[in-house]
C-alpha cells in the first residue's frame, strides 16, 4: 500500500530568519485557490490552508494539490523556493485552520 505523504508547513521566515514582506502573501495565496461556498463567504481549499502554528502565520500546503492543480502547486513551491522561505513537514497533531480574522482599519 503507498504511504500517504505529509502536508508541508511554509513559514513567513526566510531561511536567514528574517521575516518575508509583503506579510499577507498567505492570504494573497490562499483566497487564489478559494471559492465561496453556500453561504457567500470565502472557503479555502482543502489543499492550501493558511494556519496559525506557535503564534506565526503559515500555509499548510497537501500534495494532493499537485495532482488536483499541478500549476498552483508548482507557484507556491516555486514562490517559497526563490523567496527561501523555511519549509518543513507537518507533523502536528490536529490542524488549526485560520477561521477569520479582524482587521483594524
Amino acid at each position: 500500500m503507498e504511504q500517504k505523504s505529509e502536508k508541508l508547513i511554509i513559514e513567513s521566515v526566510r531561511a536567514d530568519g528574517q521575516r518575508f514582506r509583503p506579510s499577507d502573501w498567505i492570504e494573497r495565496i490562499s483566497a487564489n485557490l478559494a471559492s465561496f461556498g453556500p453561504a457567500r463567504r470565502l472557503q479555502y481549499a482543502q489543499c492550501v490552508q493558511p494556519t496559525i502554528i506557535n503564534g506565526q502565520k503559515c500555509l499548510v500546503v497537501d500534495p494532493v494539490l499537485k495532482d488536483k492543480d499541478p500549476e498552483a502547486y508548482q507557484y507556491i513551491m516555486g514562490f517559497a523556493e526563490s523567496n527561501h522561505l523555511r519549509m518543513q513537514p507537518d507533523r502536528r497533531q490536529h490542524d488549526e485552520p485560520v477561521m477569520e480574522e479582524h482587521r483594524q482599519h
